[in-house]
C-alpha cells in the first residue's frame, strides 16, 4: 500500500486516522516492541535515526518530509490544521502529565512552532513547551511566521529522520 493511517489524537482528545505515504515495512507497528530499547528520542517519543523499518524509498521521502503531504486531506475533512502542534498518538496521551494534555486545546497541524525551531532535535518538554507558548501567543502573523519558517526547516532537513 502507498498510504499509511495511524489513529491520533487532535483538539479536545478526539481521535482520528492521519494519513501520510507509507515509508516503513508493512507490519512496522508489530516490530516496535522488538526495537524499543533503540529509541534515541527523550520523554515518551520514539525515534531512531537508523530505524530497520524503513524502506530505502521511505528514507528518502522522510528526509524531504514528503511522507505528510496526504495530510492535506485531514487539513481538508477539518481534521487537522495547517498550523498548530503535532497530534500525537494515543499512547503517547495516555502517559502525558497533566500540563501536557494543554496543547490539545486546539487543533492539531501538520506544521507548528516545534517543528521549526528543531524538529527531532528537541526533547520532549522543550517541544511541549513550544507548542504551549504557540497556543498562548497565537496570532496570524505567528502562523505566517510558522508557514514561512516550515520552507526551509524541510529543505534543511535538518532534524528529519
Amino acid at each position: 500500500p502507498v498510504f499509511y493511517k495511524q489513529k491520533r489524537i487532535t483538539k479536545d482528545g478526539k481521535e482520528f486516522y492521519m494519513y501520510k505515504f507509507r515509508t516503513m515495512v508493512v507490519g512496522a507497528d508489530k516490530e516496535l516492541n522488538q526495537i524499543r530499547d533503540k529509541n534515541e528520542a527523550d520523554g515518551l517519543l520514539f525515534k531512531i535515526k537508523k530505524d530497520p523499518r524503513i524502506t530505502r524509498v521511505g528514507r528518502i521521502i522522510r528526509r524531504s518530509s514528503i511522507d505528510e503531504i496526504p495530510q492535506i486531506i485531514n487539513v481538508l475533512k477539518g481534521e487537522l490544521s495547517l498550523i498548530g502542534p503535532r497530534p500525537p498518538l494515543p499512547e503517547e496521551v495516555k502517559k502525558y502529565k497533566k500540563w501536557h494534555g494543554k496543547r490539545l486545546n486546539v487543533k492539531q497541524g501538520i506544521t507548528g512552532l516545534w517543528q521549526v525551531t528543531g524538529r527531532s532535535e528537541l526533547g520532549f518538554e522543550e517541544g511541549i513547551k513550544l507548542d504551549l507558548y504557540y497556543i498562548q501567543n497565537w496570532s496570524i502573523g505567528m502562523d505566517i511566521k510558522i508557514l514561512l519558517k516550515t520552507i526551509p526547516a524541510v529543505l534543511s532537513r535538518r532534524g528529519a529522520y
